[in-house]
């Protein structure tokens, strides 16, 4: 597979007036604002929800408005899918969505607006085992996976401060790898681990 190019641009619809499809997208959006995720609780209604990622591994970098009027848009989702893929393998595997709401969740909370530094996104059961084999701290059925996990950092946040933002936020798992530098998030059970 080739790479991306990612562009600063985002996704945008022109035009005036409220066509049907613009009245769908809005009548999905007040639908959607009625359902509103733990990690987002506290935020009210937000009119889109965007990420900026650096994977340190392969030294690409996004920025991506990826849920926009209640609805998740399927080409910023797919970028990410691609930043987030196993850069061993260079498999790719869908991000659960609710995983960056908790980031941008999370994001909100200690009020930054840096990239996240990506450590680990998705894990192909190849690298996982590799891992596995290498570290006791690599789970035989890791939610990274699943594409339901990210290992990451935030510039300029303490990783003490930022893993308890994330544990306030009750939205999954939280791993504290302070030896490491970097806070693992997931979207499992709620539970923690590390000091």
């Amino acid at each position: 597979m080739s790479r991306r190019s990612f562009r600063r641009d985002e996704h945008c619809e022109t035009g005036e007036g409220l066509s049907r499809r613009r009245f769908l997208r809005l009548s999905t959006g007040i639908a959607a604002g009625l359902l509103i995720t733990p990690a987002h609780a506290g935020q009210g209604q937000l009119r889109r929800r965007a990420l900026s990622l650096n994977n340190l591994h392969t030294g690409e970098k996004l920025v991506r408005t990826y849920w926009e009027d209640g609805e998740y848009l399927s080409e910023p989702l797919s970028d990410i899918d691609y930043l987030l893929r196993d850069y061993r393998t260079d498999d790719i595997h869908p991000i659960d969505p609710q995983l960056l709401d908790v980031l941008h969740q999370l994001q909100h909370e200690v009020g930054s607006r840096k990239a996240f530094e990506i450590i680990s996104g998705y894990r192909s059961p190849k690298t996982n085992a590799m891992l596995r084999g290498n570290s006791s701290g690599v789970a035989k059925k890791s939610l990274h996976m699943q594409g339901k996990a990210i290992d990451i950092r935030l510039p300029g946040q303490d990783l003490g401060r930022l893993r308890q933002a994330a544990l306030s936020l009750k939205a999954g798992g939280v791993g504290y790898y302070p030896k490491s530098n970097f806070l693992h998030i997931d979207t499992g059970r709620v539970r923690h681990w590390g000091k």
